[in-house]
């Protein structure tokens, strides 16, 4: 066997199922990182991701002939192994569903580094280097502890399939992650919860973040099935699915007659009505997914006697999950990937090639966080770039220092009006951190309802985030640790509270209105939110704004909601923002230096509908 020679550089790879994106990894770090779909602008685009793998060799200013490596985040024969072996396993019941996958999965889904390294070849940027291909949950490992904060740390991966893992244990030491404890497919938590977002009308792997939503305005009365007839749990934390109830084993749909059977009916139609068992249906499988997520935690610290908790995969998106983790005070601290789903799995197949390499040693502390930069690994545009994107349009603007655009800005927010804030570099992952958002007073009780319906045009039903001065998180929420990356949901503090004027039998979203607390835009039913914590060291920019709009309303906390509307990817470029601005109901545009306000921009207009144009998420 050839001896691995060590890589000074390395560009990471994630393609061709859901949300492909690239990473560059050099000497100094962590240099870019993208999801193919905010450049090709279709949401969770799955294809090559050559647009995103241009930017990240622009932003490092290489060539594919620079580079030592490229890194693929699973191992594609492996996977092929294993849907294989499920079509074999459940036929002839699926002969119908294989025939339609069969000429993929035995062409170029079998060939998957051949057919990336033509891809990259046909770029034209020179030789294409060697291909490694990592497991996929040993990616989410990399990408989970290797920018964490911590020397060491418990290293907890759940998602829906790898090529057989589902769920898996590591142990994070150095620069390394060794595996310690796994379960493999079908007994899968994520396909689970996914089922679960099928049934309940919503598409998989993009709805279960809707589901997590609607879980609060249910009750958990349909946990019990759950746990009789459709998971087996045992006290580690490790389970077994009954199969016979779901359908992911034997198609492309994830429920049937027996699950329809079990829970009363048939699956909800997309788009139809929420009733009571939607709601409550939601709230079962989160109760349940809360309590295997609490005894894998509690596993991972007792395997491996460590006193920091990291985390990837697409489950760890679950913040009311990681939420109860972090409550339950097992681990000293919990950091979880931004970019947990499958799009991290770039980012971590690079670090994993360059570990060998010169200037891996992870010396990184505490005071300085993590190495992911707040997340903010994607393009940017100076002064110049937007102020020639305004004049090619001739648009009105003001040009503004930044502390008199923070002033203005909060000035605006307090009089009740929603700003687009394009400010930086783009974030890294699904999640807006405030480069690529949109913004509001939290203290108004209408702002949900209005950015819900005449901002972002999606359901009603839909809570915001707030973003906190991280200096103040503890008056407003029962936080006690940073929460840079919104991935952590935690409860309003009690002297925020507001005893809310609801009926007594209210259900579902008759209980959305009710004013909660202080900060209503943000608080949801059950008086939880999914908080992110800002320092001026994290974002200079966005910790200025919050302060100037706490020194006006007494407040330190926004709202914050990812600059798009509902269908769409987050907004990458001047262009897309501007478009975005003039299509919604936002007031004001906060474009680098540059404000924009509404009144004073020409007509807008489209030959097309867009909202027909966007296929709904």
């Amino acid at each position: 066997m050839a001896m691995r020679t060590p890589a000074t550089t390395v560009l990471g790879l994630s393609a061709y199922y859901h949300d492909s994106a690239a990473a560059l990894v050099g000497e100094n770090g962590i240099i870019a990182a993208a999801q193919e779909e905010r450049f090709s602008r279709r949401r969770h685009d799955p294809s090559f991701p050559e647009l995103a793998v241009r930017y990240c060799l622009d932003e490092g200013g290489a060539k594919l002939g620079d580079l030592d490596r490229i890194a693929y985040y699973e191992q594609p024969a492996r996977k092929f192994r294993r849907v294989l072996a499920t079509y074999l396993g459940t036929a002839p019941r699926t002969w119908s569903s294989f025939r339609e996958v069969a000429p993929a999965w035995l062409g170029w889904k079998l060939r998957t580094a051949s057919e990336v390294r033509d891809r990259l070849a046909e770029l034209g940027l020179g030789p294409v280097p060697d291909i490694e291909c990592f497991e996929h949950h040993e990616s989410h490992a990399a990408s989970a502890f290797l920018p964490s904060p911590y020397e060491s740390a418990a290293v907890l991966c759940v998602d829906g399939v790898g090529e057989w893992t589902t769920t898996s244990i590591w142990h994070g030491t150095g620069d390394r992650v060794a595996p310690v404890a796994e379960l493999s497919f079908p007994h899968s938590l994520g396909l689970l919860y996914s089922s679960f977002t099928y049934f309940c009308g919503f598409k998989v792997d993009s709805g279960e973040y809707k589901l997590m939503g609607l879980a609060p305005y249910g009750k958990p009365v349909y946990a019990p099935l759950i746990r009789e007839h459709l998971i087996d749990l045992k006290d580690d934390g490790s389970f077994r699915l009954d199969t016979r109830f779901f359908e992911f084993l034997h198609g492309q749909v994830m429920t049937g007659r027996r699950f329809e059977q079990l829970f009363g009916g048939p699956r909800r139609e997309p788009e139809g009505p929420l009733t009571e068992r939607e709601f409550d249906l939601a709230a079962s499988v989160q109760q349940v997914t809360e309590e295997v997520m609490l005894k894998l935690a509690r596993t991972a610290q007792r395997l491996t006697g460590e006193s920091h908790l990291c985390m990837a995969g697409g489950v760890a998106l679950n913040c009311v999950a990681n939420g109860k983790i972090v409550e339950s005070g097992l681990f000293e601290e919990v950091w979880v990937q931004p970019a947990a789903g499958d799009a991290g799995g770039a980012l971590g197949a690079a670090l994993l090639a360059r570990r060998d390499g010169p200037g891996t040693e992870r010396t990184h502390t505490r005071e300085s966080r993590d190495a992911m930069r707040g997340s903010r690994l994607g393009p940017g545009f100076d002064s110049d770039e937007i102020k020639a994107f305004l004049d090619a349009r001739s648009l009105p603007c003001t040009r503004l220092r930044a502390e008199e655009l923070s002033r203005r800005v909060a000035g605006e927010l307090a009089e009740g009006k929603v700003v687009g804030w394009f400010q930086g570099r783009m974030e890294f992952g699904p999640r807006a951190l405030g480069s690529r958002s949109i913004l509001g007073d939290a203290r108004n009780p209408t702002m949900q309802s209005v950015m819900n319906q005449k901002i972002k045009f999606r359901e009603s039903f839909r809570p915001f985030a707030p973003i906190v001065m991280a200096e103040h998180t503890e008056e407003y929420f029962d936080l006690r640790q940073p929460s840079p990356y919104m991935l952590v949901v935690a409860a309003v503090a009690e002297r925020q509270r507001i005893e809310a004027d609801v009926a007594a039998d209210a259900t579902g979203l008759d209980r959305l209105r009710a004013r909660r607390s202080t900060v209503p835009a943000v608080t949801h039913v059950d008086h939880s939110a999914r908080v992110q914590t800002v320092t001026a060291d994290h974002d200079p920019r966005l910790h200025r704004l919050l302060g100037d709009f706490n020194e006006l309303t007494g407040c330190p906390v926004l709202v914050n909601t990812s600059f798009n509307v509902r269908g769409e990817p987050i907004v990458a470029t001047p262009e897309d923002a501007y478009r975005c601005f003039m299509r919604t109901d936002i007031d004001t545009l906060a474009l680098g230096d540059f404000l924009l306000e509404k009144p004073a921009q020409p007509a807008w207009s489209e030959k097309d509908d867009w909202r027909d144009l966007i296929p709904l998420d």
